[in-house]
């Protein structure tokens, strides 16, 4: 027995093999856009995680100059 594709619209459930092309069409679209979505969200997670070591590593950069700056005496 196989299952067949369901989509709940305003709480009623349709079956996509009903759909008329143009509905089969903008169906496949929102599908196509929310995977391009979960993948762009995917993607920002890794650049502000990457992010945030470059600019952690740019933060210690300065900390280390400081320390090897030679302090003054008066």
């Amino acid at each position: 027995m196989t299952e067949e594709a369901t989509v709940t619209l305003d709480g009623k459930e349709l079956e996509v093999k009903n759909f008329s092309d143009q509905q089969k069409y903008l169906y496949n679209q929102m599908v196509d856009l929310k995977n391009k979505q979960g993948r762009l969200n995917f993607e920002l997670d890794q650049i502000n995680a990457s992010y945030s070591v470059f600019e952690n590593a740019f933060k210690e950069s300065f900390k280390e100059d400081d320390e090897e700056a030679p302090t003054e005496k008066k």
